[in-house]
């Protein structure tokens, strides 16, 4: 099977089609018309060619090696323990396996509390394995052979590079310049479960990282970007809602390896956003039979000491095992939930959220040979959610419902050719579907006080998309130090049709008199489709022990957007001796986002008619039609656009941060780094006065974010079991507050504001983030959480939502919580089929300290409780029981 010609002959076949009728870009550009449309330059399509010969040649002209593989050669579960001198176990090591099949980052875990790990199904072929811990030196064993059944290592950690298997091997090569420019910060599977997280869900462990930051209505912000300008790789493929970008396909806990989020990702083959890169890695299926089940026990709802109904049912099971011995492995993963969550604020029982829904991860590995691997994934996540955005001042009645169906399924072929380059195919196809509307038929209404009647916009999306990526890592070239270079590119389509309808919104003074009227012509009927192309090449240059480049180039095109974009990337890595006590770290990149699908239907959305009145309720001069249109900054003249198209523009991001990690002595480690993040040609949204009865809602491409951060970190063990990770993060976050995502994700604001640049709603001046594990009496391990920082900013506003002051100028007030969940371990007497299993209970108390974190505020000069902050979150109690392996 030939892939290398997987790019030429995806090219060939959107060639063949150009004599459709519908006129697109992509197939005008393939066709030889580099006009002004044309998506791709020739030099990004030569250097798609370039990969595709580069990887043929590989292939068929590579000295051939002989092939040892036998049909009986089965795949491996690596287990390991690591230990220290002494002999202790060293837990939350951090363990990486790379080579054989897997993708160039490799498969990372963390050592338990015994100091064990385990890296299931892994083909047969040669890897590398290398372990790291605070206070330790990197241990690296190279030429590991994993033949079939179970292969166990036991790792030693000194202050120097030494690894014993059986037999000690001394001497092992330093594994500091085999590291990233930009390393991610990383939560393995065990802290994910043992953290305190109010949700079993990544989402919910984000805001552990320096950096990352969840405001009270639930939006998380990465280097000071909302997520639907960043990107979520599930196993290297894109996972994101088609249409918004919002990280709403989940992945259950259960079966994720490691959560890797990246700041500074000066990779080139990472695309497609301008804010953070998440990206997770799920547990390859294991070639024996194993199973866990978690949380499969209720939790109570408690009211005035007394037990009123079931709160929360939220089972979840892991299931792997070989379908066919030896060729054939499986997991599957099943999460089902019915959760009703309690909002501060409104008075019981109309103050839930309810969630209700399951998701399965079923996961099929398949042994062709030891040169290849075969993996096919499949996500399927329906969920429905009532009242979702209700608040203090937003009661059940006010909100909106939504709701989500859809599937993933990817496929992912490995090669390594006879010359040690892997190649890797991947395809995936997203199927979409969701919907939002209100609780009823009446007006909405917009008070001092808060909302009221309806939510007034109601829509349905379903949306496809199709993505194709085909990568070549050429095997380690010798020259002036140690290449390993990587070859890629990716072609992803998106498309969406859909509807949206919207009732009146009544804007109220304190008296009951109605001051302003928005009407909106139509029901509408939505669609867009995009395309974009992308080409990279990147070297990760080990220039000797003590220096490593990372050297790439991005290039892009869309259908809507820039037709051609350059993304180069540099990434420098320094360590002086060689030793890895002290690191130096520096970098700056371009990355180029994608054009959301709702900014190619802005103009189809209803039209909006607004109405003023006086005290009396008598009309205040002509109605304001306002009429949606695009606009281009780079136009000198103030006439809209004819289409999205015209906008020319993809949003980018410049970034560039240094950084210095030294290990101040054995188990304690600090870092300090500075990252500065600029983003340009976002788009926003500005309402423009035109005439006396005409007016524009204009998206344009005029909008900027900017963000700045200063960290400093310690990660402390003080004792084997135990770690303390300390961050501080002074950042400044401001930008345009319009933007399409504030306006429109999740739900479409019914008052539409002057745009203005000021402080984002991401902007946390000062925090301290701190969480760890420790073992304590009576073998129970506690994991603490605390998390303190500046109070959110919000803006004074009017009788009708127009901003009174500056906006973002106030602020909640600090925020301060303790969080901490205790875990202990119990053996299950005489159960034969789960002898090797135990059960874990789990209790976790939030907000220990009980203080009055409100998560609202009422901000509008004319009520009558002007500046009361409400929605005191208060303290809590929530149990589990898992039983696992």
């Amino acid at each position: 099977m030939v892939y290398s010609g997987f790019i030429v002959a995806r090219l060939t076949r959107i060639r063949n089609s150009a004599h459709s009728k519908s006129h697109n870009p992509v197939l005008t550009a393939l066709n030889g018309d580099f006009t002004h449309r044309t998506l791709m330059t020739k030099r990004a399509l030569l250097l798609m060619v370039v990969l595709a010969l580069v990887t043929l040649g590989e292939l068929t002209t590579a000295t051939p090696v002989q092939d040892h593989s036998t049909p009986t050669q089965r795949a491996t579960d690596l287990r390991g323990t690591v230990n220290n001198q002494q002999g202790e176990p060293v837990a939350g090591a951090l363990c990486t396996v790379t080579g054989g099949l897997l993708a160039s980052a490799g498969i990372s875990t963390k050592t338990d509390s015994k100091g064990q790990f385990v890296v299931p199904g892994l083909a047969p072929g040669g890897y590398t394995l290398t372990c790291a811990a605070l206070g330790y030196q990197p241990v690296v064993q190279r030429g590991m052979q994993l033949t079939g059944d179970v292969v166990s290592v036991q790792v030693i950690l000194t202050t120097g590079n030494v690894l014993r298997q059986r037999v000690e091997v001394r001497g092992a090569p330093s594994a500091v310049t085999q590291q990233s420019t930009a390393p991610p910060a990383t939560l393995s599977s065990q802290e994910l479960f043992t953290l305190p997280l109010a949700e079993q869900k990544f989402e919910a462990a984000l805001p552990l990282i320096p950096g990352v930051v969840r405001t009270p209505n639930g939006k998380i912000g990465i280097k000071g970007q909302v997520e639907s300008q960043g990107m979520l790789l599930v196993d290297s493929a894109e996972t994101v809602d088609p249409v918004t970008g919002s990280f709403t396909i989940d992945v259950p806990v259960a079966a994720i390896e490691s959560l890797n989020v990246y700041k500074t990702p000066y990779q080139a083959e990472y695309g497609g956003f301008s804010g953070g890169l998440t990206s997770i890695q799920t547990k390859p299926p294991s070639g024996k039979w194993d199973f866990d089940l978690y949380d499969f026990m209720p939790d109570f709802r408690g009211k005035s000491g007394h037990l009123v109904g079931i709160a929360d049912v939220k089972p979840k099971l892991y299931l792997t095992g070989p379908l066919w011995q030896n060729k054939l492995n499986f997991s599957e993963v099943f999460t089902w939930g019915v959760i009703k969550q309690p909002v501060r604020g409104l008075a019981w029982p109309r103050n839930e959220t309810k969630t209700q829904g399951f998701t399965s991860f079923t996961n099929f590995q398949y042994i062709l040979s030891n040169r290849q691997l075969l993996t096919v994934s499949v996500d399927v996540f329906p969920l429905r959610r009532e009242f979702a955005d209700i608040n203090s001042l937003v009661p059940q009645p006010a909100s909106s419902n939504y709701g989500q169906r859809g599937y993933t399924v990817a496929v992912t072929d490995r090669y390594l050719s006879p010359s040690g380059g892997i190649l890797t195919t991947l395809l995936k196809y997203t199927r979409f579907s969701s919907y939002a509307h209100g609780q009823g038929p009446q007006e909405m209404l917009v008070t001092p006080n808060g909302w009221g009647g309806n939510f007034f916009n109601s829509w349905t999306r379903k949306a496809d998309q199709e993505e194709a990526l085909e990568s070549f890592r050429l095997p380690a070239k010798q020259w002036r130090g140690q290449h390993e270079v990587t070859l890629g590119g990716d072609f992803v389509h998106r498309s969406y049709h859909g509807n949206s309808f919207s009732r009146p919104v009544l804007l109220e003074r304190s008296d009951g008199s109605l001051a302003e009227r928005i009407d909106f012509m139509g029901p509408a009927s939505l669609a867009a489709k995009e395309t974009e192309l992308a080409a990279f090449a990147q070297d990760h240059w080990a220039l000797n022990t003590q220096a490593a480049l990372d050297l790439g180039l991005r290039v892009s095109g869309q259908t809507i957007g820039a037709r051609s974009a350059w993304g180069p990337r540099l990434g420098l890595l320094y360590s002086p001796g060689g030793n890895g006590r002290t690191v130096f770290r520096a970098g700056a990149g371009i990355f180029r986002d994608r054009v959301p699908l709702l900014a190619s239907s802005f103009t189809q959305n209803p039209v909006r008619v607004v109405r003023l009145f006086d005290q009396h309720e008598m009309p205040l001069g002509s109605p304001q039609v306002l009429r949606n249109a695009y606009g281009n900054a780079d136009r000198k003249t103030g006439a809209p656009l004819g289409s999205s198209h015209d906008l020319g523009s993809t949003p980018y991001n410049l970034t560039w941060s240094v950084e210095i990690d030294r290990d101040l002595r054995p188990g304690l480690v600090a870092r300090v780094s500075y990252l500065s993040s600029r983003t340009y040609k976002q788009f926003v949204i500005d309402p423009q006065v035109v005439g006396p009865a005409t007016s524009l809602l204009l998206l344009s491409n005029t909008g900027e974010n900017r963000y700045r951060e200063l960290e400093a970190t310690l990660r402390f063990r003080p004792k084997e079991g135990s770690e303390l990770n300390i961050s501080y993060v002074h950042s400044r976050a401001e930008g345009d507050l319009n933007s399409l995502a504030q306006v429109f994700v999740p739900f479409e604001q019914p008052v539409i504001q002057p745009n203005l640049f000021a402080a984002s709603t991401f902007d946390v001046p000062n925090r301290l983030i701190t969480w760890g594990t420790f073992r304590v009496p009576w073998q129970i391990t506690a994991s603490p959480v605390i998390d303190l920082h500046t109070g959110f900013p919000y803006s004074n506003v009017d009788v009708l939502q127009n901003y009174v002051g500056e906006p973002n100028r106030q602020r909640f007030p600090t925020f301060f919580s303790i969080d901490v969940k205790l875990t202990k371990d119990f053996r299950v007497p005489g159960i034969p089929w789960v002898k090797q299993h135990k059960l874990r209970g789990g209790l976790s108390i939030y907000n220990i300290t009980n203080r009055a974190n409100p998560r609202d505020v009422f901000n509008n000069i004319s009520s009558l409780f002007f500046g009361h902050f409400v929605g005191d979150q208060h303290r809590f109690f929530e149990g589990d029981v898992d039983l696992v392996f």
